[in-house]
């Protein structure tokens, strides 16, 4: 199992890869229905959100941890 903080940093770079491919994802589907157009940005927007959403849980994870072991320390 990957430690946390290589968990973070691949959900940073996810989460980077997906906002920076947002503009090249429009000349991608340009040729597509709309329809398909409308489908694939959703599904990009889904994909983005979920990372965001992990790569916050994640940190909250981290910043537990973090808690738990400075408390331990000062015992």
């Amino acid at each position: 199992m990957l430690s946390i903080h290589a968990r973070i940093d691949r959900a940073q770079r996810l989460v980077r890869m997906l906002e920076q491919d947002a503009p090249r994802l429009a000349i991608r589907v340009a040729p597509l229905t709309a329809e398909y157009q409308q489908s694939a940005k959703n599904y990009a927007a889904e994909l983005a959100a979920r990372a965001r959403a992990e790569l916050e849980k994640l940190l909250a994870e981290r910043s537990n941890w973090v808690q738990a072991d400075s408390t331990q320390a000062a015992d």
